[in-house]
């Protein structure tokens, strides 16, 4: 199916609380953070994969949308796997896999010269926490990395217009989508107060083929 038009989505995702999305921590040397964030090879500097933004906002729109507990993401409401894809449940046999019509890129730290204007010579901090043994009473303290508060990261999301009579309900189901997401949280240990997140700024541009966005900005804005 050809794609008629693309429309990405742009802003600044800003972290409201202390952020944990975890890179591998397959051998820590004594001393080390047990759980690090996941970071940029070429800066070292925090970053948020599309990959987490696009799994937690397609898991709360399931929760929200679908009708029925789905047990495959196959399952999921139309209106989902449209957008986020599916493996099977397209085409003309109904078997089909189905192209989602959203990318997800990764989101890069955006305001490192404001953080360090404030002070901070790092931009995670180190956070301990402790388990608790409830037969021995002993506690199992450990370091988790998160992103401070206040960090901004550059944020985008394209959007393919395929059907144009499905345009302003994929729309929606977006914006949604966004909105579930800063009611609810954003990597691990949400219900400890981690992941609070905002999005801020966002705005909305044609960038291949021809679709009218204004009223998608009002709505943005408002």
């Amino acid at each position: 199916m050809l794609n008629l038009a693309k429309i990405r989505f742009s802003g600044n995702l800003e972290v409201e609380s202390g952020l944990h999305i975890g890179a591998s921590s397959a051998f820590a040397a004594i001393g080390a953070i047990d759980s690090p964030v996941i970071k940029d090879p070429v800066t070292n500097l925090p970053i948020i994969p599309g990959s987490s933004l696009k799994g937690k906002m397609r898991t709360l729109l399931a929760r929200s949308y679908n009708q029925r507990i789905a047990e495959t993401p196959n399952d999921d409401d139309e209106r989902i796997c449209r957008l986020f894809g599916a493996s099977t449940g397209g085409g003309r046999d109904g078997q089909s896999p189905i192209a989602g019509r959203l990318i997800f890129r990764d989101s890069f730290l955006a305001n490192k010269d404001e953080l360090m204007d404030k002070g901070l010579s790092t931009f995670t901090e180190d956070k301990f926490e402790n388990t608790i043994n409830r037969t021995t009473m002993i506690a199992n303290p450990r370091q988790i990395e998160r992103v401070v508060r206040g960090s901004k990261f550059a944020f985008e999301l394209i959007y393919d217009v395929v059907d144009p009579t499905e345009v302003d309900e994929d729309l929606e189901m977006i914006l949604a989508g966004l909105k579930l997401l800063e009611f609810d949280y954003l990597g691990g240990s949400g219900s400890r107060g981690y992941g609070k997140v905002a999005f801020k700024d966002l705005k909305a541009e044609t960038v291949f083929g021809n679709f009218d966005v204004e009223a998608l900005n009002q709505k943005l804005e408002g």
